[in-house]
């Protein structure tokens, strides 16, 4: 395996993590849902910068979905199609990061959090070869 599908299969390996991370804090009896739905915005983030390099295609030092969004729909069209999740994940990063007046998402919100990430990341899996692919737990 080359340099290149390496970092990318090593990319997706970490998103996917950080999916199954989500699905099991969210699952357990006690729900951690502040991170897991961290782990909903860092999946969708490592899925699309590893096929944007995969593309050969640099990208900002970011956490914005949107922008990586964006770049990846340079790539392929079919990319708009998440335009939403982009913007519904983005603010993840951060939102429930640290103190404040909200300290947890609403479980709806966590829901539609993890099915986004998993709609991004099953997208991008099924766009990539199968040497990468076959890393990954489907």
């Amino acid at each position: 395996m080359d340099t290149k599908t390496e970092l990318v299969k090593n990319w997706m390996v970490k998103g996917q993590h950080d999916l199954l991370a989500a699905c099991k804090l969210s699952s357990d009896s006690e729900i951690y849902s502040d991170i897991a739905i961290y782990h909903c915005h860092q999946s969708a983030e490592k899925a699309l910068k590893g096929f944007l390099i995969l593309h050969d295609r640099p990208f900002p030092r970011t956490h914005d979905l949107r922008l990586l969004l964006q770049l990846a729909i340079n790539i392929d069209r079919n990319f708009q199609h998440y335009q939403e999740a982009s913007e519904i994940l983005t603010p993840y990063a951060t939102e429930f990061r640290y103190p404040s007046n909200v300290m947890q998402p609403a479980p709806e919100e966590l829901k539609e959090a993890i099915e986004k990430a998993e709609e991004v990341f099953n997208f991008i899996t099924s766009l990539l070869p199968d040497e990468i692919r076959s890393f990954l737990l489907i």
